[in-house]
Formats: C-alpha cells, structure tokens, sequence
C-alpha cells in the first residue's frame, strides 16, 4: 500500500512515533490525529487508504465516514480496538500487523452487521448468561469461563429463559424462550461462532442468529465444556440451540431486553439486526477467513427444536433452569409407549425366554462360548427390567408391578426349561463355563451398572437402540439363569446360590442404574425419583456385601496364582496353578522334574508351598518328569 493516511488515538502518540511511523517510513503522505465527532472534517482524500491506531469507540465514528468516502481501512492493533481486531482477523502484534498492511495491493470489500442503525465490528449478545459462551478467548479461556460459571452460580436468576419473538424476512414470527441469543457477522467472531459455524465469511452477505435454550445447566455446563477445547468448525450444532443465516432479522420483547454490542451495555424492546453487504473495503487481517468465490450464501432455519407452543412456553419461562432436565409428558410419550408394552408377558417374551435358557444351558454343558454368547442375544430378559427401572423411578405402581410379574414368569420358565434338560443330561461335571457364573464379585456389580446404563440409554436414543444387543451380551442375564437352574438339577446347592446371586446382582445393579440414568435424562424430577433411588440402592448394598467376600477371594487367589507361578522347590517347578477351593485352600499345580518324585518330595513342595502363601494348603499334583 501507497500514500496511506494515518489516523491514530492522540493519547498513543508516543506509540505512533517510535514505533508506527518508523516502520511505514515513506508509504505515509499525512498523520491525522482523530478528533472526537470532527471525522468528517478532517483533510483525507476521496478512495484514500487510511491505517488507523483507534479504539473501538473511536472505529464506531470512522466505519460511517469511510463507507461515504470510500476509503479502505487497515486496523493497527490498538490495546482497546478489542472487538474489531476480533472481527477483522487482526494480528495482536503491531508489527505483525503492520506487515499485513504493507503487503496488500488493495483491499477488499466487506459486510458490516447494523444493529439499531450502529455498525457492529464483533458481536451482539442478548441475555447476561451467555457471557459464559460468547466470550471473546483471553490468554487463559478455561480459567476465565470458570469465573464465570462461578458468576453465574452466584446470580441464579441469570439462568431464567425469557420469551423472545424472532422476526425475518417472509417467515411467520417465531415465538420461543431462551437464555440468550447471540448475532454475528461471520464464524471467526466468538468463541461459540468459530466452534459451531462452518463456511461463514465476512462478505458472503449474510448474518447469523443463535439462539440459546438449553433445557438444564448440565446441558448448558457440558456446552460450555466441551466448547472450551473444540476447534473451529469441528462440534455439531446442540440440539438447544437455534441458528438463523439471513440478510435481516428483528429481536423484540414486551419488556426491555438487556444486551451488550461489542461489550457496551445496551437495552430495547427491538433490536433490529442487518447487514450492509459490500459497504465496507478494508485490508483483513491475517486470520479473517474471506469467501474468495463469491458464492451466494443460502439462509438457513434451524430453529425447530426450540421451545414453542404458549402453554410450554409459560411453563419453561417461569423459573429458573433446573439442574436436570425434565422432560414433558409429550416428550416422552413414545418412549413410555415402548416401556409399557415390554412390561407385558407376551407369548413371544415368554417363547423366547424358554428357548434362550435351553440353548445358554445346551452350552453350558458343551462348555462353548459361542452357543452361550447366541443365548444371551436371543434372550429377551433386559427389556423388561428396564421397564422396571422406569417404574421404579417415577413410583408407577402399575408399571412395577407388572414388570416384576413379567420378570418372575420369564425367570420361572427359565428355570423349568434349565431343571428337566439337566435331569434328562448326562453329564454331571463342572467346566469353566459353569464354574465362572458361581463365584460373583464386586466387577460381576460394576458390569451390571454399566449395562443398566447403556440399557436405559439405549431405549431413551432410538438413533442408539441397535446397541441393544451389546448390552445384552455384557450383561448375560440367562447364564446365570441357566447355572442356578442346573444347580437345582445336580443338587448342588453352592452352585446354586453362586449363580442365584450373579443373577440377583445384575438385575440390581440393571434396575439402580437403569433408574438413575433416566432421572438424569429428565423423565422424573428428583423428589419423585428419590425413594426408588434409595431402594433401589439399598438392595445393591445389601448384594454387595457377599460380592465384596467374592472380590477378596478373588484377589487372594490371584495373589496365590502369581506367587507360585514357576516357583521351585530344590530341583521341583510348580506350573500351572490354580485354586480349586478356599477353605481348606485347595490348589491344582503341575509339579515338573528331571528325576521321579516321591512322597517325601511331595511333601516337602506342600510345606514350601504352604509358608509361600501363608496358610495350609491341599495339592492336587500332575507329576511331569522331564527325560
């Protein structure tokens, strides 16, 4: 750029004479100081190039006089021209900046948003809340939204939703309620706008319009998060948020609206938004994003998932945002449908739960893994049980009472089923597959939880349903059915309980976190929700209790297992270790040697054996002589 006009803050002239002008040397033909309402006088040319070193209040003077002029504006970053250089894509470093400017030929034609007839360089936000998402990024974003979650903890009545009537173009006004809304020109704007809009430029002569209505602060507070490590352009628009790309838009309430346009504090009943396209010619900073094609923007209407409807509107605009999000009677009216029909005995759940519990037992007895995992996707047990969490959680009497019914037929069916084929089996011995499903402990509870988790979220989402027989898997509800029932065949009254409790433990730990898990999608508010809570957790620490004996067992074991692995006695290798009963602790081990073991060698690998775990033990041995 030649014969620029500087025209810079009085109260910086310290700056612009060592360190601006040296810089410019002979591209600079005048130096105007800028004189407050004096802009229209002052002696610069027609189509002239002006650098300016201002504010932003000052900037606000000279954007009207440079549009009648037609100059084309460079930006040095001012330490207060905090709104422009965001919205221009300026360097913060004087010299960077400067750099850009002399390297232009010409600049380029810009919009500019209008807001009540005041140009506007960064953004405008209404509603003081959403200063916790439309802050410009400091040098420490994450600690200064922290400050303001803190704020706005402070001040709840920030966090009351306030109806709003948002008119554009030929569409029909729309009537809705929400925290805020925040207006800018183009993505690069704000910390919300560069995270959430895509293929948004300065001159494609559009606006945008978001509307923020989240429904609960842990949806706001997860926003606001996950916003703070997003990247430009990379997180999916909320569903809580609308968003409108139009030329013109205008914002009116029935009482005044407190705003703030480029951080300066404002309030109306209208606020009318617009955008002069191609008004503007300035030399973009660095990181302005510009729309070189020239494309025709289309306008877009994403605002079907705000609040709408009068009596709603009443409702979610009377008070505060509630921590959880409660959803309406309408809401889930289809998800209620769903639960209710599963809490019934159909002849398919109740067909299905004989022939999952016949073919878990078929490979129970065969010990195959593959047949077990086939059962336990047939097996129809979980629905049911989630029916029972919903019912459980919102003290629905009629949909607790007929979810145990349905639970109590399947688990009698199956039992049936799992008793006659063992009396008409053979086979009387135990295998892996059976001996795993008798011995629950505290990671058998957690993996219950877990899936009682994905269960109730999985029914909640219809886009995440076909998980469904993951869970299933995970769970494996019908195993335990099927070992308990071969218990009562053989007898064996130990495989029994042990497998009795697997089951009991994951239908616990299904129904607590299956309740839980809804209250926090906001079907029952938590007054409601309490007292199923509270049973519900009950009966899982009253499982737990034997689970924590089954946990310590393990862990001994295991610690047994390792400390004898390839452990020696004089020429004797123990291998192979594995604990086949606790009390006395009986251990399996193949003991392996070049020369044949006798009794005394027995003896003497029991008794090292026995001061290495610290206890008296019983030995099962394999005798391998190596030759």
């Amino acid at each position: 750029m030649e014969h620029i006009t500087l025209l810079y803050d009085p109260a910086q002239e310290h700056v612009v004479q060592d360190q601006i002008i040296p810089v410019f040397g002979d591209q600079i033909s005048q130096v105007q100081p800028f004189q407050h309402n004096e802009v229209s006088r002052l002696p610069i040319s027609h189509a002239c190039c002006v650098v300016t070193y201002l504010n932003d209040e000052q900037l606000s003077e000279v954007v009207p006089a440079a549009i009648r002029e037609k100059w084309t504006l460079g930006f040095l970053p001012h330490p207060d021209m905090k709104e422009a250089r965001q919205g221009y894509g300026i360097s913060g470093d004087l010299l960077e900046a400067i750099v850009d400017i002399r390297q232009r030929d010409k600049g380029i034609n810009a919009d500019l948003l209008i807001c009540n007839d005041k140009p506007v360089f960064n953004t405008v936000v209404i509603g003081n809340s959403l200063s916790l998402m439309s802050a410009n990024v400091s040098r420490n974003p994450i600690l200064s939204r922290m400050d303001k979650v803190k704020s706005i903890f402070r001040h709840p009545e920030l966090l009351k939703p306030r109806p709003f009537t948002i008119t554009t173009g030929n569409k029909p006004p729309i009537k809705t309620a929400a925290l805020g809304i925040i207006s800018v020109l183009h993505g690069k704007s704000s910390l919300v706008s560069r995270i959430l809009l895509k293929d948004s430029f300065i001159n494609d002569g559009r606006l945008h319009v978001l509307i923020l209505a989240p429904r609960s602060i842990m949806e706001l507070v997860r926003f606001s998060v996950s916003s703070a490590f997003g990247q430009n352009g990379s997180q999916r628009m909320p569903s809580f948020i609308g968003h409108i790309k139009t030329r013109s838009v205008l914002i009116s309430s029935e009482i005044p609206m407190d705003f703030s346009q480029d951080n300066k504090l404002m309030s109306s009943r209208e606020i009318e938004l617009h955008v002069s396209a191609d008004k503007l010619t300035i030399i973009p900073g660095r990181y302005l994003v510009v729309d070189n094609k020239k494309s025709d923007a289309e306008e877009k209407f994403k605002v079907g998932t705000l609040p709408q409807g009068e009596s709603f509107l009443k409702e979610f605009a009377a008070e505060s945002l509630p921590w959880v999000f409660h959803a309406s009677t309408h809401e889930f009216k289809g998800l209620f449908t769903v639960l209710r029909e599963n809490a019934r005995p159909s002849s398919a759940y109740l067909t299905l739960m004989v022939l999952s519990t016949m073919l878990a037992t078929f490979g129970l007895f065969a010990n195959s893994t593959p047949v077990i995992i086939g059962a336990m996707i047939l097996a129809p047990l979980m629905s049911p049980i989630i029916s029972l969490s919903m019912g459980v959680l919102r003290q629905d009497r009629k949909l607790t009472l007929q979810s145990m019914k349905t639970i109590g037929y399947g688990l009698l069916l199956g039992y049936i089923a799992a008793i006659l084929l063992t009396w008409l089996s053979p086979l009387q011995a135990m295998n892996d597959e059976i001996t795993a499903r008798i011995r629950p402990n505290l990671l058998d509870l957690g993996v219950a939880i877990v899936s009682g988790i994905a269960g109730a979220y999985a029914h909640a989402r219809e886009e995440v349903a076909k998980t469904l027989a993951g869970v299933a898997i995970a769970v494996a509800l019908v195993p335990p059915l099927a070992v308990s029932g071969i218990g009562i065949g053989w007898a064996d009254w130990d495989a029994f309980i042990g497998a009795l409790l697997l089951l009991m433990t994951n239908l616990a730990g299904i129904v607590l976190a299956g309740s839980f898990t809804f209250m926090l999608l906001g079907f029952s508010p938590l007054h409601l929700a309490k007292k199923g809570l509270l049973v519900s957790l009950l009966v899982v620490v009253i499982v737990s209790m034997p689970l924590g004996y089954g946990s310590f067992t393990m862990i001994r074991d295991h610690k047994v297992i390792r400390s004898l692995s390839n452990f020696t006695v004089d020429d004797i290798t123990v291998k192979q270790v594995s604990v086949v009963r606790g009390n006395p602790m009986t251990l399996s081990v193949t003991l392996v040697s070049e020369e044949p073991i006798d009794n005394e060698d027995l003896d003497r690998v029991k008794a090292a054996i026995s001061r290495e775990v610290g206890t008296e033990v019983m030995l099962e041995a394999l005798i391998v002589v190596k030759k």
